[in-house]
Order: C-alpha cells, then structure tokens, then sequence
C-alpha cells in the first residue's frame, strides 16, 4: 500500500490530505471508501476529476494484469515530472 497527497476540497477551501492506494477489490474504486470517509467526518471531497483518473488507473491495472499501486506510482510520478518540467521552463 503506497500513500500519495492529494489536494482536496473542503468547503471550497482546497488542502492537502493523504490517500492511501493498494490493490482494491475489483468492484470498488479505488478510492470510494476513504472518499466516503472524508466526506462523512471532515467534510472534505476528493475532487472528481482525481476520482475519474484514478478509476481509469484501475481499469487500466486489470486490463493490462499489473498492480494498481505501482501504476499509480508511474502515473503520479511521470504528473510530477511533467509539472516540474514546465516550472523551471517558464
């Protein structure tokens, strides 16, 4: 299990706060119940557009028979690489 920061919206106030991503019973999103969890006791909601891609991650994991966790390291990892890339160009 790999935990990653994700920037989530409480209240229209966006924060950090922590997910944690494993190899999910293939019925479920990846993230729903920790989803439902932040919405129920923090008030927080994890936006939709990082709800989409990571189920596209999941899907993507069981189509190609390779781990979730490690996917979403590649993927997360490549995202950073590429905003760090056009921070030092600008």
């Amino acid at each position: 299990m790999r935990k990653f920061v994700i920037n989530c919206d409480f209240g229209g106030q966006m924060s950090p706060f922590t997910i944690c991503i494993g190899e999910p019973e293939l019925s479920h999103h990846p993230v729903q119940f920790q989803a439902d969890w932040l919405s129920k006791n923090r008030g927080g909601n994890v936006p939709s557009d990082v709800m989409e891609a990571l189920g596209k991650l999941q899907d993507l994991s069981k189509k190609n028979n390779v781990s979730l966790e490690e996917l979403c390291v590649y993927a997360i990892g490549s995202s950073q690489q590429s905003k760090n890339d056009s921070q030092t160009q600008g």
